[in-house]
């Protein structure tokens, strides 16, 4: 179900980009904003688990450095049949941990010293369980499409803006509605942007369920979930608006309306749904 959520939204994402692309840069205004999306966001791809991990000081640790997480890891990765990723240690007091990488052979996972030091071993299994899911379940890929699509509408909307300041516009010698090309202008990234967000929320929530049935204990990531959300509340980490989307729980607080910018599901709806699989 999550997986099929997951297809609706990246549609309705791409009939976004049919219609604004259209409606403002007609066909080649919106071919030259995808091509852009497109370069950037496949860079960003192709490099982001060295992006990242550069980011947050992350340092590749041995069996010897951190052995129960090799073992965790090790352990999960025979019973799913995936190949064994990095493990990356983040020098940080603040519990969290990220999956990344353009592939399943291309992979790490990277866990903070603040999350070794709240969590019991079946807390920290389940936490692995869904950072692993994600690489599984192909989430960065995914997340690199809807970047992209994102993307290019913003960049039609900006195009769009600055055509309208300096010199109007040219809509395949047509002449538009003026109120529709300017609610495009405006509405049309935030509209990418709901569907980008609710996108990486339901990813979240298939990263759940599938670490929970990889681990065989939905009890053990629904606590780490909660130790983990009082932790980052209680000790902030230092993480960027762009890369927030990576983390088991969001890095960055915000309530009311800001929860429909959110990257990641409210807590308490993702233990419930955990409880339930017991």
């Amino acid at each position: 179900m999550n997986s099929f959520k997951t297809f609706l939204l990246l549609f309705s994402l791409s009939m976004l980009l049919l219609m604004v692309g259209g409606a403002i840069g007609g066909r080649n205004g919106m071919t030259i904003a995808l091509v852009i999306a497109g370069a950037m966001n496949l860079i960003s791809y192709w490099f982001s688990d060295k992006i990242v991990l550069a980011m947050y000081g992350a340092k590749e640790v041995s069996e010897a450095d951190l052995p129960e997480v090799h073992r965790i890891v090790s352990n999960l990765c025979q019973v799913s049949g995936q190949e064994k990723p990095k493990v990356y240690l983040m020098p940080s007091a603040s519990p969290n941990a990220f999956a990344t990488g353009r592939d399943p052979k291309h992979s790490a996972v990277a866990v903070t010293q603040g999350i070794m030091k709240l969590l019991s071993r079946t807390e920290l299994e389940g936490v692995i369980a869904h950072e692993l899911a994600h690489i599984k379940n192909r989430d960065i890929l995914v997340a690199t499409i809807a970047a992209t699509i994102a993307t290019a509408i913003f960049h039609l909307a900006d195009m769009a803006k600055w055509a309208a300041i300096f010199g109007g516009r040219r809509d395949d010698n047509r002449e538009g509605n003026p109120i529709v090309f300017l609610a495009m202008i405006i509405v049309a990234p935030i509209a990418a942007m709901l569907i980008q967000m609710a996108i990486s929320r339901n990813r979240e929530y298939l990263a759940d369920e599938t670490g929970a049935r990889l681990c065989g204990n939905p009890l053990g990531l629904a606590g780490a979930l909660r130790k983990l959300a009082e932790g980052a509340e209680r000790l902030p980490l230092n993480a960027k608006a762009s890369t927030a989307h990576m983390f088991i729980v969001n890095p960055l607080s915000g309530g009311g309306i800001f929860k429909l910018f959110s990257t990641h599901p409210p807590i308490k709806e993702r233990v419930e749904r955990l409880e339930k699989m017991v």
